[in-house]
């Protein structure tokens, strides 16, 4: 098995990796989905989603893909795609995708699962077995969610552009990694 961790040459419109004029790596834009269950609860991800995605640098996803297509389209129009398999997804996803992966961009180091657990305790639980990276991206739940452990380690779960289940919206993340530092995380609500 493989994480999708690649840069699709074909619609790369700037180098593979961009560097300032002082020769520092440039600030990476990043999409953060999760949980997009297309076709179950969408025929297709919302447009301003694909329109994020065109701004975007990487595309990171946590899991819960559920149609080989989605993984298939993402991975046709994304400069880079970072994602790993969810708990409804497949053997011929998992077949393509880990169960965590592992990624530096822009001198962030981050780690990509689907679940992590109860929310009680979790911020523990996953300092313990990520301490190592400086940001997890997650899913699962559906629930937003950007807090920081006692030991720095960033949680982040975008929740879902699709399925929004009790809470108040649809939302997926964005956010820009570069010189080290993760900034600008912003949660977007979708209107439908």
């Amino acid at each position: 098995m493989h994480s999708v961790t690649r840069t699709n040459r074909t619609t790369d419109r700037n180098s593979s990796l961009r560097v300032d004029i002082l020769g520092r790596v440039a600030t990476e834009r990043l999409l953060i989905l999760a949980d997009t269950h297309v076709p179950k609860r969408a025929r297709n991800l919302p447009d301003e989603v694909w329109q994020a995605l065109d701004a975007a640098d990487v595309v990171v996803h946590a899991g819960d893909w559920v149609d080989v297509a989605t993984l298939d389209a993402l991975e046709q129009r994304a400069r880079r795609l970072v994602g790993v398999y969810g708990n409804n997804d497949g053997p011929e996803l998992r077949t393509r995708l880990d169960e965590v992966a592992r990624v530096t961009l822009g001198g962030v180091r981050f780690a990509v699962v689907h679940e992590t657990g109860a929310a009680t305790g979790r911020e523990r639980r996953c300092s313990q077995q990520y301490g190592d990276f400086d940001v997890l991206v997650f899913g699962h739940s559906h629930i937003p969610w950007d807090t920081r452990c006692e030991t720095g380690l960033r949680l982040l779960n975008p929740g879902s552009p699709t399925d929004r289940r009790r809470q108040p919206y649809c939302t997926y993340m964005t956010a820009a990694a570069g010189s080290g530092v993760l900034s600008d995380v912003t949660l977007h609500r979708l209107s439908s």
